[in-house]
C-alpha cells in the first residue's frame, strides 16, 4: 500500500446524452470533475504522470448505466460526505455522482472483481408482445450456445454460463423492458442488445432493441452477489 494514499470509490450514473460517450470520454469527463472538486488526488509515476484513478467495466457507446463506479486515490482523506458534495456540484448533469465511500487499498480492481452485470433492455416494434419476446429468447437459449460476429470477430458463448439468471420481461410496455443478467470476464461478455436482436431475428420479428441500461455490476463472493458500494 502506498503511504499517504486513500482509495475513494465513487458511484455515478451515465444517462441522457452521456450514454453516447465512449468509455474514454467518460473517464476524461469525470477526471476533470474530480479536479474541479478540488480533491487531493494522487498521480501515477513515470514520464507522463496522470490522475491515479481506475474505472469499472466499460460500457459500449449508446448504453446507459444506473450504478457505475470508479476508484480515485487521494493523498489525504477528505470525509466521504464532503467529497461526495464536492463531486455532485462539479460533475455534468448526465454523469451525476450519487455516492462516495472509502474502500480498502488491497481490494481487487473493479474490472477484476465485478463478474456479473444486470441490464434493462427496451424492446419495441410493431406486433411485439411479451409472449413473442419470451418465445424468441427461449429459441436461442434452448440451443445452449450462441455465435455472434462483432467488429469482424466471431465469438461463441456458452449460454448456461453467460446467462446466470433467466431473462424476464416486464409487462410495462411498449416498449417492453427485458431484464437480462450476464457474466463478465476476460473471455468476453455477452452484450444483451446483441442477444435480443439475434433472438428476435430467429423468429422473423420486426422488433428491435430501443435502448440498453446497465442497472448493476456485481461482485460474486461464495455464491453471493454483492454491489461494489
Amino acid at each position: 500500500m502506498a503511504v499517504g494514499e486513500f482509495r475513494l470509490r465513487v458511484r455515478y450514473a451515465k444517462a441522457g446524452r452521456a450514454r453516447f460517450l465512449s468509455h474514454l470520454e467518460v473517464m476524461r469527463a469525470l477526471e476533470r470533475s474530480a479536479r474541479r472538486a478540488g480533491l487531493p488526488y494522487a498521480v501515477t509515476k513515470g514520464f507522463n504522470p496522470r490522475m491515479k484513478v481506475a474505472f469499472g467495466p466499460a460500457l459500449p457507446v449508446g448504453t446507459g448505466g444506473s450504478r457505475e463506479y470508479f476508484d480515485a486515490w487521494l493523498l489525504r482523506p477528505v470525509p466521504s460526505a464532503e467529497a461526495l458534495k464536492r463531486l455532485e456540484v462539479s460533475t455534468p448533469p448526465d454523469l451525476p455522482v450519487e455516492d462516495a465511500r472509502y474502500v480498502h487499498m488491497r481490494e481487487p480492481s473493479l474490472t477484476a472483481a465485478a463478474t456479473v452485470a444486470r441490464y434493462e433492455v427496451a424492446v419495441g416494434g410493431e406486433g411485439v408482445t411479451p409472449e413473442l419476446i419470451e418465445k424468441a429468447l427461449a429459441t436461442v437459449v434452448g440451443e445452449g450456445r450462441l455465435e455472434l460476429e462483432h467488429k469482424g470477430k466471431t465469438k461463441v458463448f456458452d449460454l448456461a454460463r453467460s446467462l446466470p439468471e433467466e431473462a424476464r420481461v416486464r409487462s410495462c410496455g411498449p416498449p417492453w423492458i427485458v431484464e437480462v443478467t450476464t457474466r463478465m470476464g476476460q473471455e468476453g461478455s455477452l452484450r444483451p442488445d446483441m442477444l435480443l436482436n439475434e433472438a428476435l431475428s430467429r423468429i422473423a420479428s420486426d422488433g428491435a432493441v430501443v435502448s440498453v441500461t446497465r442497472t448493476d455490476i456485481l461482485i460474486e463472493e461464495e455464491g453471493v452477489w454483492l454491489r461494489p458500494l
